[in-house]
């Protein structure tokens, strides 16, 4: 469980459930561009997170739902 401020409490294996999430979702015009700056400052960093991120990345690319700026 997690506590999202606009979906109210999600069901996330390893989060506990008052630990606050951002979420961002394919349909998201922003979200791709925002993924790809968190995997430079990632990188930047040292993380070895920057592989999952282009894979998360390709996801996002390859939906075909129809994208919109966020409410």
């Amino acid at each position: 469980m997690a506590l999202s401020d606009k979906y109210g409490k999600v069901n996330i294996p390893k989060i506990g459930a008052d630990e606050p999430v951002f979420i961002l979702r394919a349909q998201d015009r922003l979200a791709e561009a925002t993924i790809q700056i968190y995997k430079v400052l990632a990188a930047s960093h040292g993380s070895a997170l920057t592989k999952d991120l282009d894979k998360q990345i390709q996801s996002f690319q390859q939906w075909s739902g129809k994208k919109k700026m966020p409410d």
